[in-house]
């Protein structure tokens, strides 16, 4: 009866024991250790992670110039420097130098850009004075050639995506109207992207865009322009100070004093700004993550230069996207001063948050003396496209803009610039779509007398 129980506590001991040692070696294994049996290496040895992954997949990695297998996988290699290299047939190739560390996983998301992208045309009558919204969301816009005249006015194309899936047709908000140069109004979008400010010849109306409207029967809406304008700077206000206070007071320090045209990433967690004074950002101002982004950095920054920080990580990394010709460098270098550039409205952040109650007159920041300037300010204000041109695409992870000959996408930390479309643009307007998955922009093709609006494919 001893001998019995005996076998059966070493059974549970042996059990207990076997299924241990294999919970610590398949721990071990999935961190990245690896056994070795070489006499020049020791008996278990650390080996770092990559995980090549790849929008989309199927395509093949390459390190140090030796096809390793396709995407996605994970493939574990000694620690150090690579070169890789993510492609597949019809797409640009991705590459990176990256930096392995023992048991750390480093992920690639390589977006893979189509080599030949289409076009697509969204609109057939003609676009004139096109503005985007502040979501990025809708585009209102001008046409005057539809073949009938009470189809002529303005209209509101819908980017986001609708339940079918479908492209949405663009939605006629208001008619032509005598008295109203719709071709050469202003326009101003409200912060909840439901209403605009319509000004033109000394009119002053606000645009439900929710519905169809007759302008010749909209009240005028001069008389009470600064108040409407006010509530709405004191609300974009409330959101810019909500969002930059999660960034380390250097870096705002730096975003307000030493730098002009700041956006956020669609995701809140980066900056784009060019620098308009020398400044040396201090290194450590959040603690370090495993496996960060080791590409270079740039944490001194001079005048006239675009950088990206990044506040999860604490990188700090200049771009180079402004082109080498004349005019693009002009337009560039001027977009930087004050009176081009977007006004950085939460820039108190070290004082009690101003309230609309007791300071209206500090939500007139971007009121100015004429409309069409009232109307300039909010429009750099919501969108780079007015400003340096240099914008956000919706990944947060590129940012899109042209040198006048190419439309181009690069990486936020200046790798993998891709000329993604090189055919007939106009370089006033390119703009993203709110998935990614499009760029853009107004062109003439054919025997079409008046601009429209394309789409090119980029995935």
């Amino acid at each position: 009866m001893r001998f019995s129980i005996n076998t059966r506590v070493l059974y549970t001991l042996v059990s207990a024991l076997l299924i241990i040692t294999g919970s610590l070696v398949a721990i071990r294994f999935a961190q990245g250790y690896r056994f070795s049996f070489s006499p020049e290496q020791p008996p278990m040895r650390s080996t770092g992670l990559l995980a090549a992954n790849s929008f989309p997949t199927g395509a093949e990695v390459i390190v140090n110039g030796k096809l390793i297998g396709a995407t996605d996988d994970t493939f574990y290699m000694e620690p150090g420097d690579y070169e890789v290299e993510i492609s597949r047939d019809g797409y640009y190739p991705w590459k990176k130098n990256l930096h392995l560390q023992p048991e750390l996983v480093v992920q690639t998301n390589a977006q893979l850009f189509k080599l030949v992208p289409s076009l697509t045309p969204l609109t057939y009558t003609g676009v004139h004075n096109i503005s985007p919204s502040p979501d990025g969301e809708k585009l209102i816009y001008y046409t005057a050639s539809a073949s009938a005249k009470n189809r002529n006015g303005l209209y509101i194309l819908d980017l986001s995506a609708s339940l079918l899936n479908s492209q949405r047709e663009p939605r006629q908000i208001t008619e032509e109207a005598s008295g109203f140069d719709l071709e050469n109004a202003q326009f101003i979008w409200s912060p909840d992207n439901s209403q605009v400010i319509l000004s033109t010849n000394g009119h002053e109306v606000l645009l439900d865009l929710n519905k169809k409207s007759i302008l010749g029967t909209l009240p005028d809406v001069g008389f009470r322009k600064k108040d409407i304008l006010s509530e709405w700077e004191y609300e974009l206000y409330v959101r810019e100070r909500q969002y930059l206070s999660k960034f380390p007071p250097e870096i705002l320090e730096v975003a307000s004093k030493s730098a002009t045209n700041v956006y956020l990433s669609p995701d809140k967690k980066k900056i784009l700004y060019t620098a308009t004074a020398t400044a040396v950002i201090p290194d450590n101002l959040v603690p370090p993550l495993p496996a960060a982004n080791t590409q270079p950095q740039a944490r001194t920054i001079q005048p006239g230069s675009t950088y990206v920080y990044d506040r999860e990580e604490d990188r700090n990394f200049r771009v180079d996207v402004i082109s080498n010709r004349s005019d693009y460098l002009e337009i560039a270098t001027s977009s930087a001063a004050a009176e081009f550039g977007k006004i950085l409205l939460a820039d108190d952040l070290a004082s009690p948050a101003k309230t609309l109650v007791a300071s209206p007159s500090s939500f007139l920041r971007m009121s100015a003396t004429t409309s069409a300037q009232t109307a300039n300010n909010f429009a750099r204000y919501y969108s780079s496209l007015y400003s340096q041109g240099i914008q956000w695409f919706p990944d947060s992870k590129h940012l899109l803009f042209t040198d006048g000959s190419s439309i181009y996408l690069i990486e936020y930390d200046n790798t993998n610039r891709t000329a993604v479309y090189s055919g007939p643009f106009d370089v006033n307007f390119i703009y993203p779509w709110p998935d990614g998955s499009r760029v853009l922009t107004l062109t003439s093709l054919g025997s079409t007398q008046f601009p429209n609006l394309y789409a090119i494919e980029l995935k």
